[in-house]
């Protein structure tokens, strides 16, 4: 092995060979029931954020765990073909060609995003590779697919036969940049400064006027009402009346509806029912027109005033209340915080708009959806996630599915030329259905199907639906899907509703739903922030300046937010190191917690690195000890031998428990817990007086227990930290005796029993040279110099595993002697150690300086309390409180405790030193 662990120089090599093996693929003959997850499919046009990294680490885990249980394993890929961001994508490199699609025309634009996905669309895969992803990439799909596209035309003929697909006018998500529908998932809706208009409707008999408030005065020309709570007595007499809609020459009702808040604004409520959602619903309630006063483009239409026709929106608001203002019918207008919707592609403010789509009839499927999950035949894990689906799925509404882009699957519906509908897997079957000859001219719908209506497919058509392929039959129903709780609704229970309508049965057994990682401070990561890390810059590691300069394709925003500049300036001034896909996956399991919220920094991944380092060293440590030598079975082990194997098994047993309960964190801290602490600190410095002194019977028994230990643990870590273990165990399982290709095709380690006996004495052993080794620290005595130990009280128990361990005791604790004393004897220039009822006692004579050490600490002590002191100023300085960056605060309010601390300790060292020397 070498000297140092450089992830570099391993990391692609075994992927490499891996992949080159075939060995991520399923054995469709293997016995046993069968584990197979589905990766939600990514977009073509993405890259790899840290979202998907960690949860493409906690699928892998589970994979390869399940792969090393022997049961035929498929961890399934593919991608998505993200209409609305592919389209983009290619449209923006026209432009830069000085053309558009308009100006290529359809098809010869559908042939230019094929080329793109054939040329750019695999980056995403490449980096999934990076991270050690070990997906079945033999039969990766894509949800364009010939085969895939088959199946989503079959699924949509098949629900509009059944009723369940139709075609209406109701509002929907509309992007006035890109002219289409959004889903809810693509629009982002942020706080923005704005005002609030309050207006004066007046009563058509002249009577006076009632006064609504409104963020968007634009949409008065398609009012239809006013409404107020039918129990505000304000307004109960004026129910019935009609009012003269400014502006328009319309009038228009005041209506009662429960809807309406009395305590906001004036209690009245204008009503426009085809441009606002909840006013669309309050029109169906009282039968009110819908009037549409925009174009797709978001300028105003033919149901405008000639005055505003053709104007922008924003720009016939300005006129309009310029008008309303000199009619007397404006009150007044307030500074207003509110929630504006803007398309998370193009930035534009999002209109609810009336317009013909595409729905699915969602009720009848959603039953049987909310049933398989109340029935126990879904769970959610954590199970709380289980309140917000049926949440969504009580209050569920129509799909939309219709889409105005050129990208994606085409709607298979064909018009005549009075507009009737024809649907059917292609023209002539929609032609055969309707019974309609050649004569007869047909044109297709332009729309395409929205993206999520293909990834509610994922889970059979992936693997050959409607063919009834073996890989259907083998592995579906899926076992367990990982997905954020940010997309339940808009993917996971559509999956549950097709899933059980096309196959019969759910597509998944088991929803890990996981946290969403955020930045170190708390915050989303997101391009506009500036605050998004690369994966694979923690990789292979960048350097400073380029990763501040490194720019987000399309916003231009800096790769890095000052915040995240500054802690890396001061934890790597110069940049962040290489550390290795091996750390990045264990602190990705490390955050695996049951939370919402997942903060990510630099700082754990440098533990991380550490630990592999640590496994690393301690490898080559183990290995140099057996080299050389023929290793083979025990017959008889040393305590300190059977105490290892006993942990191993304990932690073990542990491990599979968090990996079946899915809690990642914390397998994760079973197994760095006994790596770092039992095997590397307390196991390989208690074999060394066996393989230094012992005879060769000892020695035998110390490596065999040193390599099977490692060996164990290394096929534990395997599926956490894939690379440095396939590295190591090639040069482990060799002195064993062990054979086979890779450690990925090994057994998932069986627990070994646990030993209570060698458990309690080497816990009395580690007590008795941590009491040791506390004093010797606690009075800066060299860790060379010898020591006298006298023990007193404590029990015959104490004095059979004293007898039984004294001269390990001795060498590990540097102790030139052990000596039992009376329970009276005179302890008072002694250090005293505890362990249970048994005490330690240094003798102090001779050992301790008082003077000079007095003198240190005083000096140490005086250091301390003038940087306590300097931290108090700051914490107590206001201005630098309210001012600083929240995360300098906290750094300042984290070095303040330390200090604290520190200086409680070096006055409790000085007390002691000074009752020394008192007496």
């Amino acid at each position: 092995m070498d000297k140092s662990y450089a992830p570099a120089n391993i990391e692609r090599r075994w992927y490499e060979h891996w992949e080159e093996c075939g060995w991520f693929a399923p054995d469709l003959n293997a016995q046993g029931d069968p584990f197979c997850i589905m990766l939600p499919p990514p977009n073509v046009t993405g890259s790899l954020h840290m979202g998907h990294a960690f949860q493409d680490t906690i699928m892998d885990i589970l994979t390869r765990q399940q792969r090393m249980l022997g049961v035929p394993t498929l961890w399934q890929p593919g991608t998505d073909h993200a209409g609305i961001a592919t389209q983009m994508v290619v449209e923006r490199q026209l432009a830069n060609e000085g053309t558009s699609r308009h100006d290529l025309g359809r098809e010869a634009f559908t042939e230019a995003v094929w080329d793109w996905k054939e040329r750019s669309g695999g980056r995403i895969e490449q980096q999934m590779r990076r991270l050690g992803s070990s997906v079945d990439w033999e039969n990766s799909r894509f949800t364009m697919d010939e085969g895939l596209s088959e199946a989503v035309t079959q699924v949509f003929v098949s629900l509009h036969e059944d009723g369940l697909i139709y075609r209406g006018k109701r509002l929907v998500n509309w992007d006035p940049v890109l002219h289409t529908a959004l889903s809810d998932l693509e629009v982002l809706s942020e706080e923005e400064q704005g005002s609030l208009w309050h207006l004066r409707y007046p009563f058509a008999d002249g009577s006076g006027h009632l006064v609504v408030a409104t963020t968007r005065p634009e949409t008065l020309l398609g009012d239809t009402a006013v409404a107020v709570h039918p129990d505000d007595e304000r307004y109960t007499d004026l129910i019935g009346k009609e009012l003269d809609l400014p502006l328009t020459g319309r009038r228009i009702p005041v209506i009662a509806d429960d809807y309406v808040e009395p305590e906001f604004g004036s209690g009245c409520v204008k009503i426009t029912p085809a441009h606002d959602f909840n006013d669309y619903e309050m029109g169906q309630r009282h039968g009110l027109e819908k009037i549409n006063v925009l174009n797709p483009d978001a300028t105003l239409n033919e149901q405008a005033p000639e005055a505003y026709r053709g104007l922008d929106r924003f720009e016939a608001r300005k006129r309009m209340v310029a008008d309303l203002d000199a009619a007397g019918l404006l009150e007044r207008i307030d500074k207003h915080t509110l929630m504006v919707p803007r398309g998370d592609r193009s930035g534009a403010v999002i209109e609810p708009y009336l317009t013909d789509q595409w729905y699915v009839k969602i009720e009848p499927l959603a039953q049987p959806a909310i049933e398989a999950v109340e029935s126990g035949r879904i769970r959610f894990v954590p199970e709380n996630w289980n309140k917000t689906y049926f949440d969504w799925m009580h209050r569920i509404e129509d799909w939309c599915i219709s889409r105005q882009l050129w990208w994606g699957h085409r709607i298979p519906a064909w018009y005549d030329h009075e507009g009737k509908v024809y649907v059917g897997l292609n023209e002539d079957d929609a032609r055969q259905r309707a019974g309609l000859d050649a004569s007869v001219t047909l044109r297709q719908d332009d729309d395409v199907l929205d993206t999520w209506f293909s990834s509610a497919l994922w889970p059979f058509t992936t693997l050959g639906w409607p063919q009834q392929t073996a890989r259907l039959d083998r592995f579906y129903p899926t076992s367990v899907l990982v997905t954020g709780f940010d997309i339940i609704f808009f993917w996971v229970a559509r999956m549950i509703m097709m899933g059980l309508r096309f196959q019969g049965d759910v597509p998944f057994r088991e929803i890990y739903i996981h946290g969403l990682i955020r930045d170190g401070q708390g915050q989303k990561m997101s391009k506009s922030k500036g605050n998004v890390l690369d994966p694979i810059d923690l990789i292979d590691g960048i350097e400073l300046e380029p990763l501040v300069t490194k720019r987000t394709s399309g916003l231009m925003q800096p790769h890095m937010a000052p915040a995240i500049e500054r802690a890396t300036r001061q934890e790597f001034p110069d940049g962040i190191p290489a550390f290795g896909c091996d750390a990045l996956r264990f602190t990705f399991a490390a955050l695996a917690t049951n939370g919402r919220d997942i903060r990510f920094d630099l700082g754990r991944i440098e533990g991380n690195r550490n630990f592999c380092n640590k496994l690393w060293n301690a490898a080559r440590y183990v290995l140099m000890q057996c080299e050389g030598h023929a290793i083979s079975a025990p017959t008889e082990l040393a305590l300190t031998d059977r105490w290892i194997l006993s942990r191993l098994g304990a932690m073990q047993r542990d491990l599979d428990t968090h990996l079946a309960t899915r809690r990642l964190d914390l397998a994760a801290q079973s197994l760095w817990e006994f790596t770092w602490n039992e095997y590397c600190d307390w196991y390989l410095e208690l074999s060394k007086p066996a393989l230094q002194q012992g005879d060769a019977a000892q020695q035998n028994a110390t490596r065999h227990t040193l390599l099977t230990v490692l060996e164990s643990l290394l096929r534990a870590l395997h599926p956490f930290i894939p690379f440095i273990t396939e590295e190591i165990w090639q040069r482990v399982a060799p002195p064993l005796g062990k054979s086979g290709e890779s450690i990925m095709l090994q057994a998932w380690p069986e627990a070994a029993p646990s030993d209570p006996e060698a458990d309690a004495h080497a816990g009395w052993l580690k007590e008795v040279l941590q009491g040791v080794r506390r004093i010797r620290s606690e009075l800066n005595l060299a860790p060379s110099k010898q020591l006298e130990v006298w023990l007193q009280g404590g029990s015959e128990q104490d004095r059979e595993r004293l007898e039984r361990s004294e001269a390990l005791l001795a060498r590990l604790g540097r102790v030139a002697q052990f000596s039992w004393v009376h329970e009276q004897a005179d302890a008072s220039q002694c250090a005293v150690a505890l362990v249970g009822d048994l005490k330690l006692l240094i003798p102090l004579a001779g050992l301790v300086d008082v003077a000079a050490e007095t003198a240190r600490l005083r000096k140490q002590l005086q250091k301390e309390q003038q940087e306590l002191a300097k931290s108090k100023g700051k914490l107590g300085n206001a201005r630098f409180v309210e001012n600083a960056p929240a995360e300098v605060v906290d750094q300042e309010r984290e070095r303040l405790a330390s200090s604290e601390a520190t200086v409680a300790e070096l006055e409790a060292q000085l007390q002691r030193i000074a009752s020394l020397a008192s007496e």
